[in-house]
């Protein structure tokens, strides 16, 4: 039986901003130097963030979206293919062995879009199957990564999965809408990728030695107006309801349970655990509601720190922390996300010896 593994992880990230630096230069001012907007921004948890486009050297606060799309189009392939170079690189694949290349996401668009650029930047061969994965939000990852797999494992061929957020191209004008400030206090840039190769039942594992086991979801449409991600003439606006952490409390158990149970598995057999981080409320709440030990989302708060929330890259960005530390070299990993539906996805990957 073939399976899928990870055999290489890659990210790009553009300049790096003082998350006090941005506040003190343009965000105090944008939000007319509220104190509600500076406690939201002290208790981010964020401490630095990437933006393609810096809002202390550049205000796009009343671009227009048609704008904001053209300078996607500029900024994301030259990330996109550092990003896919530094996976097949770890992994130790050349381009022309991939048979998939998947994209996800929900920042701009455009045709021919990302994917086919990065295609023919990677010089990729002609029938090379490609799929985009747009405007799903924070949880993108792992429906995607679940799609490559599948690829994977019924064609026996190396795929990639990028994941690509250029969420600073849709600062919004100003207001007193704290969810608003909420969006604007954690959300970053990043282009993560990783590569995932068939591996033959007793085949050798790959570095990272991670195979992807199983995926689980679920949502809830009675709470779709949590979280939104709505197509403005300003750029794209987020909704943000301060109830999406309980609606996720109630629901996360039960997904989870299922999905370690169909192998045998509970909450305390999982050694490594990649949460995606939304914020500091999702990480407490998944903290307390699986009744886990401080230590074991310190990966996921190490990377809401350094980078903040890049939306579908930064679970990817989580599992590249947990990797450069080790910890993937053996045992059960679980990796959550959430996002609008509300959805919660669950990924269960084995790690093997390195």
């Amino acid at each position: 039986m073939v399976t899928a593994t990870i055999a290489g992880v890659g990210s790009a990230l553009p300049e790096t901003v003082d998350q006090q630096a941005m506040w003190d230069g343009f965000f105090s001012g944008h939000f007319d130097s509220s104190r509600v907007a500076r406690r939201i921004f002290d208790g981010s948890g964020v401490l630095r963030r990437h933006a393609v486009a810096n809002p202390v050297r550049e205000d796009l606060s009343r671009w227009s979206t048609a704008d904001r799309m053209r300078r996607y189009a500029e900024e994301a392939p030259p990330l996109a293919h550092r990003a896919v170079r530094a996976a097949l690189a770890q992994a130790g694949l050349a381009a022309e062995e991939l048979g998939q290349l998947t994209v996800a996401s929900c920042t701009g668009y455009g045709t021919p879009g990302v994917d086919a650029k990065l295609a023919a930047s990677l010089r990729l061969p002609p029938e090379v199957q490609r799929l985009l994965v747009g405007h799903m939000g924070c949880y993108a990852a792992l429906p995607a990564l679940g799609s490559a797999a599948d690829f994977v494992v019924a064609r026996g061929r190396p795929a990639v999965l990028l994941c690509l957020e250029l969420t600073s191209l849709h600062v919004q004008p100003p207001t007193t809408d704290p969810q608003q400030v909420v969006s604007h206090a954690l959300f970053s840039d990043a282009a993560t990728a990783v590569v995932l190769r068939p591996r033959p039942d007793g085949g050798e594992a790959p570095s990272t030695g991670l195979e992807l086991v199983d995926i689980a979801a679920f949502t809830d449409a009675s709470t779709a107006d949590h979280m939104t991600w709505d197509v403005t003439d300003l750029g794209f606006r987020m909704g943000l309801s301060p109830r999406v952490p309980d609606v996720l409390a109630e629901h996360l158990p039960a997904v989870l349970g299922n999905l370690l149970a169909r192998h045998g598995l509970g909450t305390g057999d999982v050694r490594n655990w990649a949460v995606h981080p939304g914020g500091p409320r999702i990480l407490d709440t998944v903290q307390r509601t699986l009744d886990l030990p401080p230590r074991a989302l310190a990966a996921s708060r190490s990377v809401l720190a350094e980078h903040g929330n890049c939306s579908s890259a930064t679970v990817l960005l989580v599992l590249e922390e947990l990797r450069a530390t080790g910890a993937l070299d053996g045992g059960p990993t679980v990796a959550i996300a959430f996002g609008p539906g509300l959805t919660v996805y669950t990924a269960l990957l084995r790690g093997g010896p390195a």
